[in-house]
């Protein structure tokens, strides 16, 4: 029995997130058909991170474990050949039994882009948000730093989260500007439910100046979502991918095209 791991990156939309769902289109069943026709026996993956409808992802990592006996290249020409247009493998690795996609990674990253100007957009339709009031940049980047650090995010989750805790530890909360785009980072050990789309949310709150930036921390100390702003849309949001033990020698999203 052989463990293997890809790296994946997709289009959010035409699926209905990652999680299997009866008699809808995801990506996980997308790719375990694919598999299956490779390995010649059903294949069961574990993710590192599960994307609702219309999230993208530019470097997803999965595993899975198979008693074929094929090239790491099967893995990823011959299962591209069979995923929807909207998926692809980038790379394949064989790994020890003790890796997990989701329980060894250590960190996850997410990015949110967002178009920022009256007209909503045409050619990056579904792959950016879009908010027409205008946005002050130095504010929200004030706001996003007292995110930073172990809090209790229940503000910014979604009732039908399943986490066990609502406490993270955000280490990375920044916002910068290029033109017309605002581009917000954030990495942390794990994210709640809905979380980054509620934060991105509750800045637009401060850039577009219906909030001063210290009021972020006084919705964050609320524990009460009924104080947060409106959760924003799936389209601008990529999950940049987990960060694992160098041990493991996968490839990290550093080393990779993102965008």
């Amino acid at each position: 029995m052989a463990r293997i791991v890809l790296g994946l990156e997709y289009d959010g939309r035409p699926f209905h997130g990652w999680q299997r769902q009866k008699a809808l289109p995801t990506l996980q069943e997308s790719l375990e058909l694919a598999l299956a026709q490779i390995a010649n026996h059903p294949v069961s993956t574990q993710v590192a991170g599960r994307t609702d409808t219309g999230v993208h992802a530019a470097h997803q990592v999965v595993h899975f474990d198979t008693t074929a006996q094929r090239p790491l290249s099967a893995w990823v020409r011959g299962v591209n050949c069979l995923l929807p247009p909207a998926m692809a493998v980038r790379w394949a690795r064989e790994v020890e039994e003790g890796f997990h996609a989701r329980y060894s990674a250590c960190r996850r990253r997410y990015r949110y882009l967002l178009l920022n100007r009256p007209q909503r957009p045409g050619l990056w339709a579904g792959r950016v948000g879009w908010f027409h009031p205008p946005l002050e940049l130095q504010s929200m980047q004030e706001a996003a730093q007292c995110l930073l650090g172990w809090h209790d995010f229940s503000a910014f989750r979604a009732a039908e989260c399943q986490a066990k805790t609502p406490v993270k530890l955000l280490t990375q909360a920044e916002v910068r500007q290029d033109g017309e785009l605002f581009i917000f980072e954030f990495e942390a050990n794990a994210f709640l439910h809905h979380m980054v789309r509620n934060l991105v949310g509750n800045l637009l709150f401060v850039g577009k100046g219906a909030w001063p930036a210290s009021h972020l921390k006084t919705v964050l100390e609320s524990c009460d979502r009924s104080c947060s702003a409106m959760t924003f849309t799936p389209d601008g949001l990529y999950f940049l991918g987990p960060r694992y033990d160098p041990a493991f020698e996968l490839p990290e999203p550093s080393m990779l095209s993102l965008f």
